[in-house]
């Protein structure tokens, strides 16, 4: 995405314009326009002298921020965040309000409460409007921005907010210019009655106090909007300045952005992480609550990774950077939540198309308005005056910020707590979801095995059975004998050395230990070499039913007994689902793994629905049917996860994940723990309804507001100074500004209000299945087959099939017969003995 910065907006309308003009630009396939930001994102092929060109014919500015999403620094970043606004509105203001007091005190102190004035004004009314009419010029002139750019706009048919201004204040000014060369005729004349009634006439103070009040809304929506980027700027304000790395045997202070990648840095207790970096010496304790919000510091040693912008503790790290410059992980956050800021919800284009045409809208409203009044009688200021309150109370812009500003304090939101949402529309579509799709593997479980049980045989201790167990896996590269080895390491035992080390087939391992033969494998390999005891086989099987793997052990024919080992679930998980149940939502676990250790560890985090037997290239498959029923979230880790991420409606990746995932995913959640997904959706529903009243007022206010000004309520008593009008709408775009920001108190964590809606469980949502016995399948790939061939038929939406269990359960997406799904399984040479 090519990123801009655009000048010269002032409100929806101008966003609006930049949008549809850069997208008629010939290899423009996206454009989206941030008034909060004013920033401009752009995807396509078109060069940014095309696209500049385009800015510049609609009427306004633009620069590029940089060539490309790498380019983008923080620094620039940060330069285009910061709050240049409110120091030119704030003199402008101070300035305007010095002429405006002196120009209230002459119109209104003196003609209306008898202020004394210098003796030369009394009777004098000739001079009282010059005076005025100066006064008003100098507001005038000071706040110049409204008449160019309001304007320059109306000259490029695209009226803007400051064009309502600038008619508006224009519209009184003249008027007001006119009643007083009228009064100079009158005092020629010596006709003093109509000279009284011209000086009646003065709307100079109008034309200044609208200007002055326009400019406090201006300044105190400024001063919010600034607020809104806090949370980004915050986490710029974490990156290092410089990095101590080695240079010749020596160490070197130099600028963060001078360190390479392979430079060896150290860090020293209490200083900043500078870059990306592995540990290559030294150990210590790492605060990472800059980056995931997680306040427990992290243990560190060799090997471990470290990030950028975290703290380190307790002692001396020596590390060598993997990850510089635009890669950190903090400028990759960064990045992700300013990208997010310049796209667009889809809710926006509701105020989008709104505003296309709303300030033509309002100025035709105004004229026939000011004309209606003449025709019914009513005098030329007062038809005028009506006019003009209608100009100055149309707001577009509390429409054009109602969206932009509650995405970007909830954006802020996210980044503060580990959650990072790609775009606008992932915030927006993320609340919405209806079904989670859960990966079981390093989403819900730990993603190691680690050992849960030790069953030694009688005369024989624990501590005993795994020390033998950590001899013979010793040499072994398997997953689970890491997890024996991990768990001999914990409980202190001693490494020892084995010789004739084998790994067998059939899932087996022997060794020679001191003169004795270890054996290790499963019950099959087992049974060959040792008699297991049925009770052992009773357990074991028991394991088996809780999704363990029993590991049987012997030595030299006598069974030594059963570690059981296992990916166990994260400690979050089971609330994790609850809350997200409770939110009134299906949750649906998928793996690879067979039926019955799914369905162990579905039963433990208290899933909706387990498909097990799901492989790789399946889930995206899944996701697919899944959508039918609704809107889809997957959840998952892994690189055999990114089609399915990348098909749900929103995919959500586990920050510990593979960059591959990561990528492909819509939402990042790097504290890689589970219960952020509810806190995701928490937060996504939470900004949507700030999104939703943020509208609300500001379609409210203008539906109330014009008809008042236009004089619709007059028959009730109700009429709109044109000075009020003004002040109304400098309020209207601060209280949706103020309304988004009141995000920054949700508490995302709290449960304690999610809607309780009637959950989906599995046997409501499985409303077409059937159940199909199949004999013949002896492994994986029969499965396989036998899953294809289902799945290839029209109305199969997903087939889950186990060869230990000898069934396929079928879900359904119309009528089919049994006979059908009978021949496409026969067809695979397997035989099918009934369907359910």
């Amino acid at each position: 995405m090519e990123q801009y910065n655009i000048n010269g907006m002032s409100c929806a309308a101008c966003s609006a314009r930049v949008e549809k003009a850069v997208s008629k630009v010939p290899g423009v396939t996206s454009c989206s326009v941030s008034l909060l930001t004013n920033s401009m994102g752009v995807e396509g092929s078109a060069s940014a002298g095309e696209i500049i060109r385009a800015v510049e014919e609609a009427g306004y500015g633009a620069s590029p921020k940089g060539a490309g999403r790498q380019a983008v620094s923080p620094s620039e970043t940060e330069e285009a965040l910061r709050d240049h606004e409110t120091p030119v509105l704030k003199r402008r203001l101070i300035w305007s309000l010095s002429f405006l007091l002196v120009l209230m005190y002459f119109s209104m102190g003196h003609m209306m409460w008898n202020w004394p004035v210098p003796a030369f004004f009394h009777g004098n009314h000739v001079a009282m409007g010059l005076l005025q009419m100066l006064l008003t010029v100098a507001v005038m002139v000071i706040n110049q921005k409204f008449f160019v750019s309001g304007f320059k706009s109306l000259w490029h048919r695209a009226p803007n907010m400051d064009t309502l201004v600038a008619l508006g204040s224009a519209a009184a000014f003249v008027y007001s210019t006119y009643a007083l060369f009228a009064m100079t005729d009158a005092q020629v004349r010596g006709d003093m009655a109509a000279v009284m009634d011209y000086m009646m006439e003065f709307y100079f103070e109008s034309a200044a106090m609208i200007l002055a009040l326009i400019t406090v809304g201006k300044m105190l929506e400024a001063r919010s909007k600034g607020r809104t980027t806090d949370a980004l700027k915050g986490l710029m304000k974490l990156a290092p300045k410089t990095a101590v790395v080695e240079r010749d045997g020596q160490e070197t202070e130099i600028p963060v952005e001078q360190v390479r990648r392979d430079d060896i840095f150290v860090v020293r207790p209490g200083e900043n992480i500078p870059v990306d970096g592995v540990v290559v010496e030294g150990a210590s304790a790492v605060s990472e609550a800059a980056l995931t919000g997680e306040s427990v510091p992290v243990d560190k040693s060799r090997g471990d990774s470290v990030s950028a912008a975290t703290v380190n503790q307790s002692g001396f790290l020596k590390c060598r950077a993997t990850r510089v410059g635009e890669d950190t992980t903090l400028s990759q956050i960064i990045q992700m939540v300013s990208d997010a800021a310049a796209t667009k919800a889809p809710i926006a284009k509701i105020a989008d198309r709104v505003s296309g045409v709303f300030v033509p809208a309002v100025i035709t409203i105004a004229a026939v308005t000011t004309v209606v009044w003449l025709l019914l009688g009513e005098s030329v200021g007062f038809s005028l005056a009506r006019g003009i309150s209608v100009l100055v109370i149309s707001c577009p812009c509390a429409l054009g910020l109602a969206t932009p500003v509650a995405i970007m304090v909830g954006n802020g939101m996210g980044a503060r707590n580990g959650i990072l949402f790609k775009t606008a529309a992932s915030l927006e579509t993320a609340g919405r979801t209806e079904i989670v799709a859960l990966d079981k593997t390093g989403t819900i479980t730990q993603g190691e095995p680690r050992v849960t049980d030790i069953l030694p045989a009688e005369g024989l201790s624990e501590a005993e059975l795994l020390r033998l167990a950590g001899a013979l896996e010793w040499k072994s590269e398997h997953p689970l004998a890491k997890a024996i080895l991990e768990k001999a390491r914990e409980e202190g035992l001693p490494a020892e050395e084995v010789t004739d080390f084998q790994a067998l087939p059939g899932n087996g391992l022997t060794a020679r230990w001191g003169g004795a033969v270890l054996s290790g494998g499963n019950l099959g390999f087992i049974s060959a070499r040792a008699a297991v005891p049925q009770e052992f086989q009773a357990r074991a099987e028991a394991l088996a039913a809780q999704g363990r793997t029993p590991l049987f052990f012997s030595r030299d024919g006598e069974l030594l007994g059963i570690i059981a080992v296992a990916d166990v679930i994260k400690e979050d998980s089971p609330q994790a689902v609850r809350e997200l149940r409770n939110m009134g939502i299906r949750v649906v676990m998928l793996t690879g793994d067979n039926q019955r250790t799914a369905d162990a560890i579905g039963a433990q985090a208290g899933v909706d629905e387990v498909i097990a037997g799901v492989l790789p290239d399946g889930k995206e498959s899944v996701i697919r049917s899944l959508k039918k029923q609704g809107r889809v979230a997957m959840v998952g880790d892994g690189i055999n996860d990114a089609p399915a991420l990348t098909r749900a409606d929103t995919g959500i990746a586990i920050g510990a994940g593979t960059d591959v995932a990561i990528d492909a995913a819509d939402v990042v959640l790097m504290k890689s723990r589970l219960s952020d997904v509810p806190a995701a959706i928490r937060l996504s529903r939470a900004t949507l309804r700030n999104i939703h009243q943020n509208l609300f007022w500001a379609f409210f206010y203008n539906t109330i507001g014009i008809p008042l000004a236009a004089g619709l309520f007059i028959p009730l008593g109700l009429t709109l100074n044109p000075m009020f009008g003004a002040a109304a709408m400098s309020l209207s775009s601060f209280c949706v500004v103020s309304n988004a920001l009141r995000l920054n108190l949700f508490d995302i964590r709290d449960a304690g209000r999610d809607k309780k809606f009637k959950v989906r469980h599995k046997e409501e949502a499985k409303t077409m299945e059937k159940t199909m016995k199949i004999e013949g399948m002896m492994c994986g790939h029969c499965e396989a087959r036998v899953k294809k061939a289902l799945e290839a038929l029209p109305e199969v939406a997903e087939a889950n099939v186990s060869h230990e269990s000898g069934t396929a359960v079928v879900t359904l997406s119309g009528e089919i017969s049994d006979a059908a799904l009978k021949k496409a399984v026969e067809d695979q040479d397997y035989q099918v003995t009934g369907i359910q």
